[in-house]
């Protein structure tokens, strides 16, 4: 099953979601202006749902599309649970 995105902050483009204990995010990042500073483009990481420990970006970040950045959210979320 796909991971459903949706917005987690409204003023800002961040996008969350979760499933079988991990959480994902995708942020869009710009040079410049308001929200999250780096490459332009659209940034995915995950971490364990119930640890405090800091994000892990998914290789390739930042992505030229949401939908690309979707989709290795959704490649990442089948590695993990195969390995569990």
């Amino acid at each position: 099953m796909a991971l459903q995105f949706h917005r987690a902050v409204e003023d800002m483009e961040i996008w969350s979601t979760s499933s079988d204990g991990l959480s994902f995010v995708i942020t869009f990042e710009s040079p410049a202006g308001a929200g999250f500073h780096g490459q332009p483009g659209y940034v995915a990481s995950w971490r364990p749902l119930y640890q405090t420990s800091g994000a892990i970006k998914i290789g390739s970040s930042p992505f030229k599309t949401f939908t690309e950045a979707e989709e290795a959210c959704n490649i990442m979320l089948k590695h993990l649970t195969r390995q569990n």
